[in-house]
């Protein structure tokens, strides 16, 4: 989430008017997140999140999104629901921008993470994947192990000797990773969420309340999800990885689905996996997000240091 184009407030409510919301009482920004520009709506009916989606996002893929959160919400998972227009259209346009209301959701993320919150991600995550099998259409990942090379080929270091460094330890370790990558029949496939970092989640009573951010949401093994997270959850201020944090997400996760033999086995290299695409797009970012931008720059080497630990042996 972040904001990367502004909103006439004028322009706002002619956009509402498009809607059953009441009237506009007030908006603002999420700075947040590297995508899309999003913002905190509230009218006189209550208070929604309004995406409009940036140039990375491809506006022939949102029907599909839209569409599996729609699917989750309807089969019970607490996740944003696409509000539809008095026409009947979720996908709009505002600011030049594609542009989707969607419900808010009650908790907050976490600010302590301990295994006991891991395992009911775990619980959470499992039950998504169980309920995204009724939604049947497919979306390619398109950050899969086939665009990291591509994606590398594109971060320039413009005479950077720390960035340097990186691109090239991250060059020999992907090769590696490539060479051990499994193939497409090799694991049971799915609908994933492929981005549940912790600011994605959220809990009210130690429970989770809601999933959010769908946008990068695709069709992958379902343990290369489960691999996001014991990277994106699992390490002390991005650096010290916490093996009780992973016993306590897998856990949570095969109290409802149960892992298969060959997931157990390929997960050290999943994760690998993992550290790499987010190592990969953090840094595209890094190099590539314009000056004045208002946006928070997220720190590649964070995922250099997981992608190290994970290339080690009894890594998980």
């Amino acid at each position: 989430m972040a904001v990367y184009t502004d909103i006439e407030e004028k322009a706002l409510k002619e956009f509402l008017g498009g809607y059953e919301l009441g009237t506009l009482v007030g908006f603002e920004g999420i700075t947040e997140g590297i995508e899309n520009s999003n913002f905190r709506l509230t009218t006189s009916s209550g208070s929604y999140i309004l995406t409009l989606f940036e140039k990375r996002m491809n506006p022939a893929e949102l029907p599909w999104f839209l569409g599996y959160m729609d699917h989750l919400a309807h089969e019970g998972v607490s996740c944003p629901l696409p509000v539809k227009d008095r026409d009947g259209r979720a996908l709009r346009t505002l600011a030049g921008r594609p542009a989707v209301i969607v419900t808010f959701l009650p908790g907050k993320a976490v600010s302590v993470i301990t295994p006991d919150v891991c395992e009911e991600l775990g619980r959470a995550m499992a039950l998504l994947h169980q309920k995204g099998e009724g939604y049947r259409t497919e979306r390619p990942n398109s950050l899969d192990a086939a665009s990291w090379k591509p994606l590398l080929a594109q971060c320039r270091s413009n005479g950077d000797e720390a960035i340097e460094a990186l691109i090239a330890q991250t060059s020999q370790n992907l090769d590696r990773i490539l060479e051990h990558w499994p193939t497409q029949n090799t694991l049971p496939r799915g609908q994933i969420h492929a981005d549940l970092f912790p600011d994605n989640v959220f809990f009210r009573d130690g429970k989770v309340s809601g999933l959010i951010d769908f946008y990068f949401a695709c069709t992958d093994f379902l343990a290369y999800d489960l691999a996001i997270c014991l990277n994106a959850w699992c390490f002390e201020a991005e650096r010290q990885y916490r093996p009780e944090r992973a016993a306590g997400l897998i856990k949570g996760y095969e109290t409802v689905r149960p892992l298969t033999r060959e997931e157990k086995a390929v997960l050290p290299v999943l994760c690998q996996g993992a550290a790499v695409r987010f190592l990969l797009t953090r840094l595209y970012d890094w190099v590539h997000t314009p000056e004045g931008a208002n946006v928070v720059r997220k720190d590649p080497w964070a995922y250099q240091i997981r992608l190290k630990h994970f290339m080690g042996s009894d890594c998980v």
